[in-house]
C-alpha cells in the first residue's frame, strides 16, 4: 500500500509541474505571436486561454490533493487547503 502512496504523490508531483508549465508555454507562445506582429487577435487569445488553463488546473489539482489525502487516510472533507495558490491565482 505504501508503494501505491508513493506512486499517487510521485503523479501528483508530475501534474503539478505540467499544470504549471502548460500556461507557461501559452503565454511565450503569445509573446513570440505577438513581437512578430503576425496576429495579435491570436495572441490575445493564447494570454485568455492561458488564464483559463491556470484556473481550471487549480481546480483539478485542488481535487488531485484531495483524493491523495484521502487515500492516506489523512483528508478532511472541509480542509482549506483545497482552496489552491499553486499557480499564484
Amino acid at each position: 500500500m505504501e508503494g501505491e502512496d508513493n506512486v499517487l504523490r510521485e503523479l501528483l508531483g508530475e501534474i503539478t509541474g505540467l499544470l504549471k508549465s502548460y500556461p507557461e508555454s501559452l503565454e511565450r507562445r503569445a509573446v513570440e505571436i505577438e513581437r512578430s506582429g503576425k496576429d495579435p487577435e491570436l495572441a490575445s487569445k493564447l494570454i485568455k486561454g492561458a488564464d483559463a488553463m491556470r484556473d481550471s488546473g487549480n481546480i483539478y489539482l485542488s481535487w488531485a490533493k484531495h483524493f491523495v489525502a484521502l487515500s492516506d487516510g489523512t483528508s478532511d472533507a472541509s480542509n482549506e487547503d483545497d482552496e489552491s495558490d499553486d499557480f499564484g491565482v
